[in-house]
């Protein structure tokens, strides 16, 4: 059983994301993934089996399984192409909780076709504000996430939030962000997911699905640079169109190996 350790959402090893990528020759126990995912311990674990149209993909974090993971989709692509599952013109296609997900090559980055899902506005729990220690411009939620805006680039890099109390906000992760202070890119974010064992993720391309209609809406353009400005660091492309977000960023392999199961 094959499995590799993926930075993601970077070009040089030791920054952006870490994901494992297991590629299966069957479909395995869901308890003895989450199992191998503890065993990582990575934000994610994706694995993967191929069906007729693609490959099947999960993503388990140390303690539940998820329902989209962005960075850990980005080195599952990686791994196909440069391990010659895939030819690197093939579009990668990923069956998933999330729906049909896809990758593919453009320009020397990975590009990622992810579903929208922006945010509504609403009234922040009283424990969401007090724990990240942040005074809020806005605060909108989806399906999944909190997003919290900030006034400053300064703020978003700065904020030391009291995960014990984070961990007991009703969402799978709250996403903080601002606009950026310079040229180079257009916002930056953190993301941080203590309800499923991730205290901060360091580049979280799901989040970007909200973030891009936030952005949007905010800049009124529909391309961006975002950098999210967690301890290691990681640069995205972020393109809205319609309902569909495309993120793109680069991966590097870092560990390749066998599950002696």
């Amino acid at each position: 059983m094959k499995i590799y350790q993926v930075d993601a959402f970077t070009e040089k090893p030791f920054s952006g994301n870490p994901a494992g990528v297991c590629v299966l020759s069957e479909k395995l126990d869901e308890k003895l993934m989450q199992n191998i995912a503890r065993e990582m311990n990575l934000s994610e674990t994706a694995f993967l089996v191929k069906n007729k149209d693609g490959y099947n993909l999960k993503w388990f974090t140390p303690d539940s399984e998820v329902d989209l993971c962005g960075h850990a989709t980005l080195a599952s692509a990686h791994i196909l192409w440069e391990k010659g599952y895939l030819k690197e013109d093939q579009e990668a296609k990923f069956s998933t909780k999330s729906g049909l997900l896809t990758a593919k090559m453009n320009k020397g980055w990975i590009e990622l076709n992810f579903p929208a899902l922006p945010e509504e506005k609403t009234k922040p729990p009283a424990e969401l504000l007090e724990s990240l220690g942040v005074e809020a411009v806005y605060v909108g939620k989806n399906i999944f996430d909190y997003l919290v805006e900030v006034e400053s680039e300064e703020i978003v890099r700065t904020m030391k939030p009291d995960f014990v109390k984070l961990s007991k906000v009703p969402a799978r992760g709250i996403i903080v962000t601002a606009r950026a202070r310079s040229g180079e890119h257009d916002f930056v974010s953190r993301f941080f997911a203590p309800e499923v064992g991730v205290w901060e993720d360091p580049v979280t391309g799901s989040a970007h699905c909200c973030l891009g209609p936030y952005w949007q809406k905010k800049l009124n353009k529909n391309e961006f640079m975002a950098y999210q400005a967690s301890e290691r660091g990681g640069v995205l492309k972020v393109k809205v169109i319609g309902e569909r977000v495309l993120i793109s960023g680069k991966a590097f392999t870092v560990l390749e190996g066998e599950l002696l199961i």
